[in-house]
């Protein structure tokens, strides 16, 4: 129903870099917008078949699951994403050129429900906070990384 994106790019961090911080758990509180806690973990993130069962904060989505569907290393990963109110696809890309990392996030969903005005208030509402949550996410991915390499020296 629904397509929300968002992208950044990130200077003086290497692929490999970005995605062992991307693929870390641990550190999803440091940038996944609204993120609180994970409750459980099946299989291996972030290998195909593995999947997430994350709490978001108070105000957020509730429980949110994330199954990889696809993952290719120095390329990206594909989810299958649920929680209360969506089920869709989410993917995350990676790339290099002229030197700089360029990650793309791509959510394509469909509200749960039945509601005749749920087209109207997705293209409204929905879409542009699906967006905006997906930017916070790489900005605050983006600020991490670079304030990593800050402390490292680089």
């Amino acid at each position: 129903m629904g397509v929300a994106s968002a992208k950044t790019v990130i200077s003086g961090v290497s692929l490999a870099a970005a995605e062992a911080f991307w693929y870390d758990l641990e550190r999803w509180p440091l940038f996944i917008d609204g993120f609180h806690s994970v409750l459980s973990v099946t299989g291996e993130p972030p290998l195909v078949g593995s999947s997430v069962l994350w709490q978001s904060t108070p105000a957020g989505r509730g429980e949110v699951r994330e199954t990889v569907t696809d993952y290719r290393p120095g390329v990206g990963q594909e989810l299958e994403v649920e929680d209360d109110a969506i089920s869709g696809r989410q993917s995350v890309g990676f790339s290099v050129e002229a030197n700089q990392l360029r990650v793309q996030l791509e959510l394509d969903y469909r509200l749960k429900g039945s509601s005749p005005l749920r087209f109207v208030t997705d293209w409204l509402f929905i879409r542009r906070a699906q967006s905006e949550s997906l930017q916070r996410t790489l900005t605050a991915f983006r600020l991490e990384l670079e304030a990593q390499g800050e402390e490292s020296g680089n």
